[in-house]
């Protein structure tokens, strides 16, 4: 079982994947490449589509990388195909073509232009002047999504077959939630528990907050595709989606990091080097049973 170089794909992966850890990062709204062709048929300008970006999570990520773990992260932008959506999930307002029965969908977010391919962009802007053709959407999936997650699944394979068990941690980054001097920093999506086992949840959430940021779970956000796809607890495979409020880190309007860079960087490398102490008593494995005392 082997990767194919990730300069040949539309991901990257940073960090050691041999042997493998037990934790894998994933960032898959970090991108910023753009194919030229997307760009001459979009309304809007490369600022605007950028906004739709959870911009600079991967660069986050990076001291919590020289811990031992790998990154995959995307290299194409979310305004043009988003990975934290099932591939079937289309919408029929904006192709030009018939959908076949395993496409369009309905959900909440296809139906707020949120689909694999998304209609809009950052502050509801529409992304394209006409419609789209259904070969283009399936073009778009087969190159860049179906090998993003074939790599995502890849590396927490080789991670479960190491140790019994695997850790993907999804991150993203959000808008600042509303609730003012009470909002959550950093929200943690298990799907209501069905993704990762409680108590590595637990230890996820006493590490951020030990380090001084405000967290919730699973509201406003508990997960997407990739955590539900991804997830098999029966298999010791957990799954937790990971959001912070860019505000944090970042000046959303100007799309340009600031002095809370730095902090934030430290509770994610803080957060890994604790799971890769903690998780091998946390019985993540399947028939994992504590020896008799």
């Amino acid at each position: 079982m082997s990767l194919p170089a990730s300069d040949a794909l539309p991901y990257r992966i940073l960090g050691p994947t041999e042997p493998a850890p037990p934790l894998v990062l994933a960032s898959p709204h970090s991108g910023r490449e753009y194919p030229g062709a997307f760009l001459a048929q979009s309304r809007l300008s490369l600022g605007q589509l950028r906004r739709a970006e959870d911009a600079y999570v991967d660069e986050l990520l990076g001291d919590a990388v020289r811990h031992g773990v790998p990154l995959i992260a995307a290299r194409y932008g979310r305004a043009y195909l988003d990975l934290n959506r099932d591939a079937d999930e289309i919408d029929p307002a904006m192709i030009a073509d018939p959908l076949p029965p395993s496409a369009g969908q309905a959900s909440d977010r296809v139906a707020a232009g949120l689909g694999v391919v998304p209609r809009i962009a950052a502050h509801g802007l529409d992304i394209y002047a006409s419609r789209l053709r259904l070969t283009e959407v399936e073009s778009r999936v087969g190159a860049l999504h179906r090998p993003y997650h074939a790599g995502v699944g890849m590396l927490v394979e080789r991670a479960r077959r190491r140790h019994g068990y695997a850790i993907l941690l999804d991150c993203h980054s959000m808008p600042t939630p509303p609730g003012g001097a009470a909002a959550p920093q950093f929200v943690i999506g298990d799907l209501h528990g069905r993704t990762a086992a409680p108590a590595l949840v637990d230890a996820i959430e006493t590490t951020i907050a030990a380090a001084g940021f405000r967290v919730s779970r699973n509201a406003p956000y508990a997960g997407g595709y990739t955590t539900f796809h991804h997830a098999d607890r029966a298999r010791g495979v957990h799954v937790v989606q990971i959001e912070v409020d860019r505000a944090l880190y970042m000046d959303p309007a100007r799309l340009a990091t600031h002095g809370g860079f730095a902090a934030v960087a430290a509770a994610f490398a803080g957060l890994v080097a604790t799971l890769l102490a903690a998780t091998p008593g946390l019985a993540l494995a399947p028939g994992w049973r504590e020896a008799a005392e």
